[in-house]
């Protein structure tokens, strides 16, 4: 009697937690013939902006009753929207379930069961701002790339951009042609599984690293920079060239001295560097809506010196997405505290009426508070001081870092990287901003991270 109340509470339990986790992945599994039944009953729900402006809708022809998806925006939100034909991408995924439902009114239910139509889907309301979004595409212009603006208090994300781009409206013409060009990435989503060097902006993490393991000595840190920096043979040069003469520790980083930087590099406990690494979620396989690629750090804790000075530098064969980048800086934002990014905001009836509301939460604490606040120190001289004056402005101050990441190994072709946000004594955004081929960052990100922070808070204004 004992084991069968046992296996019956066992059971039950599997069912709560079934029914509680995973019965929303079973549904939207592309396999589960659950959503060609509730396709067949439901009109596919809309997708909004923030603001209620459609970002998806179908549309019921007149003339022969046949059910068209359109996208009103066409490519700008191609990525994060994606399309829901030839399989499902972006938030046409994420709240497939959702879309396929309905929560209209009885009344509406009875009617359109006496006339044979079908009842109208859930909208699914997301924390998309169209006016950042526009602004955030434009000013990638014709770089490919990518682009997330974030709020570093909530994680709901405000803006995503990956280029090349596609228009979902054309999805069915294009696929064939997507599909059989083997050297196509117009359909990954960089912003969340484009994998690249980090250039200097992987200084927040040496610089991270350093701090757990010298918090007594920064302030006492001193370097003198002549354009290199040469150890047990290895040479490393700063970006051009350039000599930055005395430094300190605040200047290293406001500079990005790369001399600098192996210096500290060196004399890092390599065990530490890697347990930092860890705790900013490299070799991790992350739990969020979107698939996001795990970023990589394979720096081992006996790799020679040319290794170590290349990996404190954000070269070496370190990669990372824009969206672990960005979860990093918002966790410095926020006091250490990362939180999990969230697109979808709610989820209401056709008629308006809540149906479901997602509360955002905490994906991991990164930092202590202590650590947050130093790197925010330092992020803020290289607005002040340093690669990224050009976001200087009487309307609001701003934190970041600047990169300028070599990947073909010739020194010059390179990414332009931006991370930041502001303001700086109160963070409400965070941008972070990859540029493929531009050059530095400082001349080409931080432009357009000046551009969305402008956008940003006229939106909020």
């Amino acid at each position: 009697m004992y084991i069968f109340v046992i296996l019956m509470l066992v059971c039950v339990i599997h069912e709560f937690y079934f029914m509680r986790y995973e019965s929303e992945t079973v549904i939207n599994n592309s396999y589960n013939p659950r959503q060609t039944i509730l396709a067949s009953r439901n009109i596919r729900g809309s997708i909004l902006s923030a603001d209620g402006e459609a970002l998806a809708q179908t549309v019921k022809s007149k003339e022969d009753g046949s059910e068209k998806r359109i996208y009103p925006y066409a490519n700008l939100f191609s990525h994060v929207v994606g399309f829901s034909t030839k399989g499902k991408t972006g938030v046409e995924n994420i709240g497939n379930m959702q879309l396929l439902n309905s929560h209209s009114s009885l009344g509406s239910k009875i009617s359109n069961e006496l006339s044979s139509e079908k009842n109208i889907g859930d909208n699914v309301v997301t924390t998309l701002n169209v006016a950042v979004q526009k602004e955030a595409y434009l000013a990638l212009g014709a770089y490919d790339g990518a682009i997330i603006v974030t709020e570093p208090d909530t994680g709901k994300i405000i803006a995503m951009v990956s280029k090349p781009d596609f228009d979902p409206n054309e999805i069915v013409d294009i696929w064939d042609d997507l599909v059989d060009n083997t050297e196509s990435s117009v359909l990954l989503n960089r912003a969340t599984q484009g994998l690249y060097p980090p250039g200097s902006t992987f200084k927040i993490v040496t610089s991270l690293a350093y701090y757990r393991q010298n918090a007594a000595d920064v302030s006492r840190y001193s370097f003198n920079c002549n354009g290199s920096f040469t150890y047990e043979g290895n040479r490393i040069n700063c970006y051009h060239g350039s000599s930055h003469g005395s430094e300190d520790f605040k200047k290293s980083f406001a500079k990005s001295c790369n001399s600098s930087f192996a210096n500290i590099g060196v004399s890092l406990d390599l065990a530490g560097l890697n347990s930092t690494c860890e705790d900013l979620l490299f070799n991790q396989d992350f739990k969020l809506d979107y698939t996001v690629a795990n970023g990589k750090y394979v720096l081992g804790t006996n790799a020679d010196s040319y290794d170590v000075m290349q990996t404190s530098i954000g070269q070496g064969k370190t990669q990372i997405t824009p969206m672990q980048l960005n979860m990093i800086t918002c966790a410095v934002a926020n006091k250490g505290n990362c939180m999990k990014p969230m697109v979808v905001d709610h989820v209401e009836s056709y008629e308006g009426n809540l149906v479901k509301q997602y509360n955002p939460e905490t994906y991991a604490e990164l930092m202590t508070e202590d650590e947050a606040a130093f790197l925010t120190d330092l992020m803020t001289e290289v607005v002040k001081t340093g690669t990224a004056t050009r976001l200087q402005n009487d309307n609001y101050t701003a934190a970041g870092k600047t990169g300028s990441a070599e990947y073909n190994g010739n020194k010059a072709d390179s990414h332009a990287w931006f991370t930041g946000f502001a303001p700086a004594e109160d963070p409400q955004v965070c941008v972070t901003i990859i540029v493929e081929g531009a050059g530095s960052g400082g001349e080409y990100a931080v432009p357009i991270a000046k551009r969305i922070f402008d956008a940003y808070f006229a939106s909020v204004d």
